[in-house]
């Protein structure tokens, strides 16, 4: 006979199930558990054994929300079938407890299936009364609620889903950090170019020109300072020549303190941003490893933010994901009636810029295909999910070339097929268009007496087709 292990927030309980012939017919199951009686003498309670303490509760549950077992479970099976030397099949209610269970325990089969899913929701539904029959009166209600905080809890405080909650706080912070390194950097070329306005021009970079700030200070210090720290040789000669002949205004000593203060900030802020950037590019590959070979560890990040958090994200359908972060243009366009945005955050994903301009569009859409699919295996999948991060990669990086033209598209049978077959109404046409004087624009060449010089063009269809066949044809019937 069938057993069920059906677990509670009090503890587990097995039952055996008296007429398995019932669970052929799963529609009129529900109808044997309306009375309590009828109920009775399908199922009947063989053995519960309660939690000791709510810790046990909350790791017996955390193992079976991820499908597998622990030493609650393995004790329990061990004491109440094992050693019963109990040859009964197990019915239980998630696939994965399923295997688990068997792995442990070579000897038990194990089943979950519709029927037994209809079976679960049965007991559960007489579950008081069916636990009652030896005697105990179990409170459900507040068990079930004190175990729903604490699972609440574990997840809040351990849950590997809330780790992308770094990643939004992260990248929004880093965004804010390169803004404010423009800023800073603007205001420290502005305040020293009043009294060293030729290094703006030869020096562009704002982390080199902030470290000659904070360490030249005076330009009239350039010719005794080592300058190859952060310049190549060239660049600092060239600085120091500048230094002798500069028209810049003299400043105080009071003036280059703040100046240098200013560039210090520059310099502290570059390098927490580097650090925080390498921080973001360890998250992505941890968190998202699909998501961050197609589109980088920045854009992903910032898709991620966008949506509000991965599991978002992969719930996202692939056209949302191709325009996420360029919502005021879509609606501005739909109310305009314009043309509507063909791509937004994806756009600055290394694939697309490789692409040509007219190719951009083609090339996010089929992205936002594939960063669709990898998200989600990245969100949903476990340890067993194969990746498919360098699968996309490699196709899309064909398409890329296919598009831009470096390499020829195969023609696949079908694909044959698919441009050589004819139907007889196009064939009909076809021996009509011969007799014309060719087409017009972008037709084929003209063929037999009439031809004309139409060019090689694509094959264009009868209501876009040769006015020369059509107008010769009525000339005939006239």
């Amino acid at each position: 006979r069938m057993l069920v292990l059906f677990e509670t927030p009090a503890g587990f309980a097995l039952f055996k199930l008296q007429d398995e012939g019932k669970l052929r017919n799963p529609e009129k199951l529900f109808t044997y558990f309306e009375d309590i009686h009828k109920a009775k003498q399908i199922v009947s309670l063989n053995c519960f054994s309660k939690f000791a303490d709510t810790a046990e509760a909350l790791s017996t549950t955390t193992a079976l929300i991820e499908g597998k077992t622990n030493d609650t479970i393995n004790t329990f099976i061990e004491d109440n079938i094992i050693q019963r030397s109990m040859e009964h099949t197990l019915a239980v209610a998630d696939k994965k407890l399923g295997n688990a269970i068997r792995e442990r325990f070579p000897q038990i089969e194990c089943v979950s299936d519709a029927s037994v899913m209809e079976l679960f929701r049965c007991i559960r539904f007489q579950l008081n009364d069916l636990l009652s029959a030896d005697g105990q009166e179990i409170d459900m209600n507040s068990m079930s609620l004190g175990l729903a905080h604490s699972l609440g809890r574990y997840k809040l405080k351990f849950s590997p889903d809330k780790v992308d909650v770094m990643i939004v706080q992260a990248i929004s912070l880093l965004d804010d950090l390169d803004k404010e390194i423009n800023t800073y950097a603007m205001r420290t070329k502005e305040w020293y170019g009043w009294h060293f306005p030729e290094l703006t021009r030869i020096i562009g970079d704002n982390m080199a020109y902030a470290k000659f700030v904070s360490i030249v200070g005076v330009r009239s210090q350039t010719e005794h300072t080592d300058l190859s720290s952060f310049l190549d040789d060239n660049t600092a000669t060239i600085v120091k020549k500048a230094a002798k002949v500069s028209m810049g205004t003299e400043i105080s000593d009071e003036d280059i303190t703040h100046i240098k203060e200013l560039a210090i900030q520059v310099i502290e802020t570059s390098i927490y941003r580097e650090e925080l950037y390498e921080y973001i590019k360890n998250r992505m590959v941890a968190i998202a490893p699909n998501l961050t070979i197609l589109v980088g560890e920045l854009v992903g990040a910032r898709m991620i933010a966008h949506a509000g958090s991965l599991l978002n994200l992969a719930k996202h359908p692939a056209s949302t994901v191709q325009i996420l972060g360029a919502e005021k243009a879509l609606f501005r366009a739909l109310k305009t009636k314009k043309a509507t945005p063909k791509y937004g955050l994806i756009y600055h994903a290394s694939l697309v810029g490789q692409a040509t301009t007219k190719n951009k569009g083609k090339i996010s859409r089929i992205l936002a295909n594939k960063a669709a699919l990898s998200c989600r295996v990245d969100a949903l999948g476990d340890e067993s999910t194969a990746p498919i991060g360098l699968q996309n990669l490699e196709k899309i990086t064909a398409r890329v070339q296919e598009l831009d033209g470096r390499k020829s598209l195969s023609n696949t049978p079908s694909q044959k097929q698919k441009y050589t077959s004819r139907t007889p109404s196009q064939k009909q046409f076809s021996s009509v268009q011969m007799g014309g004087r060719g087409g017009r624009g972008r037709g084929g060449g003209g063929g037999g007496p009439g031809g004309g010089n139409g060019g090689g063009g694509r094959k264009r269809r009868f209501s876009e087709g040769d006015d020369g066949g059509e107008t010769d044809t009525k000339k005939s019937k006239t």
